[in-house]
């Protein structure tokens, strides 16, 4: 999930100096979390994916059980290594060579379709990201699979220079390598978008409306594109860093996504029901600055009652632990 004690800067800059405050989905995703005492089985998550028209899912870590539960199923996984093996995957190909053999070609059934090296990595660490994704790809290749794209998750923060939409530049100096690497594989960057949590760290300057995809206007003009939603707006400066990075090509899948249905401000069942409603008819049709639908998955299937941190935290599922609906959703 997001980290969003910086959101505000990147809210801030999509907001201040404005003088005025579907077409068929690609891929609706959801993310599997598992951080509760409570959750229902792998094979029964499968099956409520599947009830559910939910065609691809996101897993932070490999987990065996899950992986046979997804064989035969044909829902496309998107599968994090975990964040505490980048020093190893970025020191060691050996170490790559053999994630691959355990947990992909172990599981010869499952529809791979991304390989998440790292989610929101900060600190020293972020000078992994790239070694071990470049021995990722190698690993994939020399297995035979490098239809498999190899990328990595960043959060809304990397973004946070620049207002309008169309100046936005990355945070960190180590962003445009890794987006100029993805630009010669093919792969996307992964991005997490949360409006919510921008939102609440600066709701004093902008209307939930602008969060929740329920503005009845234009909010925001930056030369030809007029926005909306605040969903747009983040997603379209996630664009134009990779445009200052030299990385203009890399298409952005949107790795994580969602809004609470309780536990803190602005959180409620009624505005999660409209906010990941809106995404799910909304992201068929891209943004201003990209036309066309945006791959997308929503944080999370289930309420998960041991994540730590703020109680939002614990309520961004769409379902509940007894796989009962948390509110209405039709995907």
């Amino acid at each position: 999930m997001a980290k969003h004690g910086v959101a505000s800067v990147l809210t801030l800059a999509l907001v201040l100096g404005v003088a005025a405050i579907p077409t068929v989905v690609q891929s609706i995703g959801v993310c599997y979390g598992v951080i509760g005492n409570n959750l229902p089985s792998p094979s029964d998550v499968v099956q409520l994916y599947k009830s559910n028209g939910i065609d691809s899912m996101r897993i932070y870590f490999p987990r065996s059980d899950i992986l046979q539960a997804l064989s035969g199923s044909s829902i496309a996984l998107t599968m994090d290594v975990g964040n505490d093996q980048l020093g190893s995957l970025a020191s060691d190909p050996s170490a790559a060579a053999a994630f691959v053999q355990n947990n992909i070609q172990a599981f010869p059934g499952v529809n791979f379709r991304y390989i998440t090296v790292g989610n929101e990595v900060s600190g020293g660490d972020t000078q992994n990201i790239l070694p071990a994704m470049q021995n990722m790809n190698r690993g994939l290749s020399a297995a035979g699979l490098g239809n498999i794209k190899v990328s990595t998750s960043v959060s809304q923060a990397e973004v946070g220079n620049g207002f309008p939409p169309s100046a936005g530049t990355f945070s960190a100096s180590d962003m445009g390598p890794i987006g100029q690497y993805l630009g010669s594989t093919g792969g996307p960057l992964l991005a997490n978008v949360y409006p919510y949590f921008a939102y609440v760290a600066t709701r004093a300057q902008i209307d939930i409306n602008y969060a929740l995809f329920t503005s009845p206007g234009t909010v925001v003009q930056d030369g030809g594109n007029a926005y909306q939603n605040l969903f747009d707006a983040i997603v379209d400066t996630f664009y134009s860093a990779l445009e200052s990075a030299g990385a203009g090509s890399v298409p952005i899948v949107v790795s994580e996504s969602g809004w609470p249905s309780a536990g803190g401000t602005a959180a409620s069942a009624g505005n999660a029901q409209t906010y990941n409603q809106n995404l799910i008819n909304h992201v068929g049709q891209g943004t201003p600055k990209r036309p066309g639908s945006i791959e997308t998955y929503i944080f999370a299937m289930f309420n998960e009652n041991q994540k730590g941190g703020d109680e939002t935290g614990r309520h961004f599922g769409l379902f509940n632990p007894d796989q009962s609906p948390a509110y209405s959703i039709n995907f």
